[in-house]
């Protein structure tokens, strides 16, 4: 369970880092499988366009959805109740429902960028509970692209975002190099709000950077539309669906 300076931090500031959550060498086995899974797909770059007028060059990004469903390994890291714990802790809630999940790798020097969005852009909620736990496998300083947080901005509610390559806030009101950079170690998970206003900038390190993203929500928050649907959706990752019934 999350102590109480953690969810105050969280509550005041719309995101948190944990550090050591889990230890430096279950990080290094588990970003092993990361690309272990990667490499077994077919190639896949979700890049915005965005993204890549962002950055001005030609970058790439690796990634899978519903990790769960291709190693083992990541459903057992769901269901942990280091990471659980937390997440009831932050949400204030005993019951942990998954939303999605989703590996992410940005390649050596050319990792890339994304712009400032909220993530409840894309799949809103009514009672806006769901939080997303980014698990680092290997250090993420700024040089890596590290994730930027605008800290406190998820007390502005949702956001009207635009589509130009993508769907995000406009750059020129919030642009990335005014936001936070949250440099993390391998271990360490940084879990936001999904109102809180975030980004990352291009990996321009010469080392991936390799992170797993859980989204969770207190399983009475109801979707306020019927969009972005996984195969794991409704999982129960601690305690249990009080909606669910005959």
């Amino acid at each position: 369970m999350a102590d109480s300076s953690l969810t105050r931090f969280y509550r005041e500031h719309g995101y948190v880092l944990v550090k050591g959550l889990i230890g430096k060498e279950e990080a290094r086995a588990y970003r092993e499988e990361c690309h272990a899974v990667l490499s077994r797909l077919r190639p896949y770059d979700p890049t915005w366009g965005s993204a890549r007028r962002l950055a001005g060059f030609a970058t790439e990004l690796r990634h899978c959805h519903d990790v769960q469903f291709h190693s083992a390994a990541f459903g057992r890291l769901m269901l942990d109740p280091r990471f659980t714990g937390v997440a009831a802790a932050l949400i204030g809630s005993e019951n942990v429902q998954l939303h999605h999940t989703k590996i992410f790798v940005k390649p050596a020097e050319k990792g890339s960028p994304f712009p400032m969005h909220q993530d409840a852009a894309h799949f809103p909620h009514t009672r806006h509970t769901v939080g997303a736990a980014i698990f680092h496998f290997d250090d993420a300083p700024e040089e890596k692209g590290c994730v930027r947080v605008v800290p406190g901005s998820h007390r502005h509610g949702p956001l009207p975002h635009v589509e130009e390559g993508g769907w995000h806030l406009p750059p020129e009101r919030w642009p990335l190099e005014e936001a936070v950079p949250v440099e993390a170690e391998a271990g360490d998970v940084l879990f936001l709000s999904y109102l809180t206003v975030h980004g990352s900038g291009v990996n321009r390190s010469d080392e991936a950077r390799t992170t797993l993203l859980i989204q969770f929500r207190d399983p009475a928050d109801r979707p306020a539309d019927d969009v972005h649907h996984s195969r794991g959706q409704g999982m129960m990752l601690r305690g249990f669906d009080p909606l669910t019934g005959p």
